[in-house]
């Protein structure tokens, strides 16, 4: 089974964003084995073992489904079913921690596309998530110019210098609310 149709299945009953599948195939043919983005690689956990490290409850594993590796450790981007929201396309894109913390980090999948292009892996903690390249030691990602150009002529999403401006944009609406909503399930 292709990671399209895993993909499908897993997010089964939801609305799924109108650019997850043609990334996922973008990453499959263009991207081959190299990175696009440092740290990003999709993953499906149907047994939510991440999530569960923080609680078993039911109803906060049905409210998140992760999707992604966010860095080399083992961390993952999930969507967020805010609300009982059922829509993707709207849900925010947030990131736990291996080490711990988790974080909103994009309002949408659209802006996890480009938060991508930054291409950095999410530096995550208990108290907060950025990104960062260091200016002396960075070295791209052996696909990243052609996820740029591929996603500028696809989708008309442009390159971005500053990914922490579109996490702080996407906390100052969901943070709040998202670090309450798991508060009733996990207490640090």
């Amino acid at each position: 089974m292709n990671t399209e149709q895993q993909m499908t299945d897993y997010l089964q009953g939801l609305t799924l964003p109108e650019k997850l599948l043609p990334l996922i195939r973008f990453d499959r043919h263009a991207a081959g084995n190299d990175f696009f983005s440092q740290g990003f690689e999709f993953r499906i956990d149907n047994d939510k073992a991440g999530l569960k490290t923080y609680s078993e409850d039911p109803a906060f594993l049905d409210s998140l489904y992760e999707f992604a590796t966010a860095d080399g450790t083992g961390s993952g981007y999930c969507f967020w079913l805010k609300d009982g929201n059922t829509n993707l396309e709207q849900a925010p894109v947030v990131v736990f921690g291996s080490e711990g913390g988790h974080h909103v980090v994009a309002h949408n999948f659209d802006e996890l596309m480009q938060l991508l292009t930054f291409d950095s892996e999410a530096m995550i903690d208990w108290d907060e998530v950025c990104y960062y390249k260091d200016p002396d030691d960075f070295e791209p990602s052996a696909e990243s110019d052609t996820y740029h150009h591929w996603l500028q002529c696809h989708f008309g999403i442009s390159v971005i210098d500053d990914a922490d401006a579109i996490v702080a944009s996407a906390q100052a609406t969901h943070q709040q609310a998202f670090r309450e909503w798991v508060a009733r399930f996990y207490q640090d």
